[in-house]
């Protein structure tokens, strides 16, 4: 039985301690908005955030992140009033949306790290979120706004 802080909550989930966590986020906990792409950590639709850090939870094991703090989108905002998620919103973004919830995650971590970014910048950041839909230049406007919003310059 392993112990997880997810999005505030407590859970005791009985998987084994290499099962892959977004199976676990979905299967065990029913968060499904962490999507599940290529399953080897390439395409980003799986992101979320442990101990702040934006990572893969296809390439992360259950054993590896007890005691943690695993955020998802479900807990990045619940109004959707995160800054990102507003200037997702605000753009309009996605276009099927499937890699969004890890194009959102991704954006999230970088945008602590780095209030305002370069367009270079936000291409290394976001480099590992892949989108068949080719909604790139959208997401780099999108992460300069929530830069703006989150520093009190928009919205």
């Amino acid at each position: 039985m392993a112990k997880l802080s997810v999005n505030g909550k407590a859970y005791f989930v009985n998987d084994e301690p290499d099962t892959p966590l977004l199976w676990v986020l979905r299967e065990a906990l029913q968060l499904t908005g962490t999507k599940f792409g290529c399953g080897g950590g390439h395409c980003g639709c799986c992101t979320v955030h442990i101990n702040g850090e934006a990572m893969r939870s296809c390439r992360v094991r259950l054993g590896d992140v007890e005691g943690a703090i695993i955020t998802t989108i479900e807990g990045l905002s619940a109004t959707s009033e995160h800054p990102v998620q507003k200037a997702w919103v605000e753009l309009q973004v996605p276009q099927c949306g499937y890699c969004h919830s890890g194009q959102i995650m991704q954006a999230a971590a970088f945008l602590t790290e780095n209030i305002n970014p370069t367009d270079d910048e936000i291409d290394v950041a976001m480099r590992g979120n892949l989108c068949r839909c080719m909604t790139y230049i959208r997401v780099r406007k999108a992460v300069k706004l929530a830069a703006e919003i989150k520093s009190g310059g928009k919205l």
